[in-house]
């Protein structure tokens, strides 16, 4: 995924990030190597791989031990809202069913995602990095429609235009953000019976705890979702450029295309 701003290219404006030490460095046959993550965003990123791999497995585990999701107060096996499959053994935490052990880690990892992803949005927020990397802009809503058509031919740029994020990755990240991860938190406490006893207005706000625990999968979901799409386009742009980059912050820049005979 990218997440750069313009800055080498005559005329673009230059992110403060790509600056001093973290100055573009020209590379071989026309390649550049741009700064892309710094530390703070890349230790996020390992830590919340780590907690979020840990709730996937140890929520499947709660899941099963009744696999089955509703709305309102009650729970029954006889008219369910769905059903859900049965998953392997390999794909829960612990491996085979154990509610009581499943919870702890649930729980435990939960903090740990929590804590870690106020880091990354306390940096993201104080940085400026989110105005000037996330948040969409006019232009870029602008573009949404041509987005989308490149994104169907599966056409991703690896020259300059590969700095930034394009409008699609930015809308997507600003709902995972500010929706989707609140909607999990928000979700998980109000079934939490401790949370209850100081803030049980939530659980009743969404309809009961069937509800909640209904929200809490369907959040669930979408992040799984949005975890599969962007590991395979993180294969599919280039999965060494794109894991150096998430490891020692550097990403390498192609050279534009030469332009074709019709466009001169």
């Amino acid at each position: 995924m990218t997440d750069q701003t313009a800055g080498a290219t005559s005329g673009s404006p230059v992110s403060p990030e790509t600056s001093g030490s973290h100055a573009d460095r020209p590379l071989s046959r026309g390649r550049v190597d741009t700064w892309r993550h710094p530390l703070v965003v890349r230790i996020t990123h390992w830590l919340n791989v780590v907690a979020v791999v840990v709730l996937i497995m140890s929520g499947l585990n709660i899941l099963m031990a009744h696999p089955a999701l509703y709305w309102g107060l009650r729970s029954t096996f006889e008219d369910p809202w769905v059903r859900i499959a049965t998953v392997p053994d390999w794909l829960m935490l612990p491996q085979g069913r154990n509610l009581a052990e499943a919870r702890t880690w649930h729980f435990a990892f939960a903090w740990i995602f929590v804590l870690n992803g106020l880091a990354y949005l306390a940096y993201g927020f104080i940085s400026g990095r989110f105005g000037r990397r996330l948040w969409p802009t006019v232009a870029d809503l602008k573009g949404f429609w041509p987005s989308v058509v490149e994104h169907a031919r599966f056409h991703f740029p690896k020259d300059d235009h590969a700095r930034v994020y394009n409008v699609i990755q930015k809308l997507t990240y600003v709902a995972m953000v500010l929706i989707v991860l609140p909607m999990m938190l928000i979700t998980g406490l109000s079934m939490s019976p401790g949370f209850n006893a100081i803030g049980g207005i939530l659980l009743d706000l969404m309809g009961g705890r069937q509800s909640a625990r209904t929200l809490h999968f369907i959040a669930a979901a979408l992040i799984v979702g949005f975890i599969v799409i962007h590991v395979g386009l993180v294969i599919w742009t280039g999965l060494y450029n794109n894991m150096r980059a998430m490891i020692t912050g550097w990403f390498v820049i192609e050279p534009s295309p030469e332009p074709k005979g019709d466009d001169l």
